[in-house]
């Protein structure tokens, strides 16, 4: 598992200590890997999922910093959604 994927896993915990109980949940971030956010926790782990999130490792580390709106960049093409796009929001003000 790559430091990307590590520090990202541990920063999604802190912002979701409870998981995610909306649905199943997946980042993936190009070249690094997969983490599944469930109502289990938050994990490094390529499963199913009811909506899939993919951006680069720098974006996920704005967003997960709150120095980016998932919202602004998803409208702008940084960060691509397939699924469930209701899920998607919900998980973006989860994260909040």
């Amino acid at each position: 598992m790559s430091d990307v994927i590590n520090t990202a896993v541990e920063a999604l915990q802190r912002k979701m200590p409870s998981g995610f109980g909306g649905g199943v949940a997946k980042f993936v971030i190009p070249g690094e890997g997969s983490i599944i956010v469930d109502g289990t926790g938050v994990r490094a782990e390529d499963s199913e999922a009811d909506v899939t999130l993919t951006a680069s490792g720098e974006v996920f580390r704005a967003i997960l910093e709150g120095e980016m709106n998932p919202t602004m960049a998803f409208m702008t093409g940084k960060l691509a959604v397939d699924g469930n796009m209701g899920l998607a929001m919900q998980l973006g003000a989860a994260m909040g």
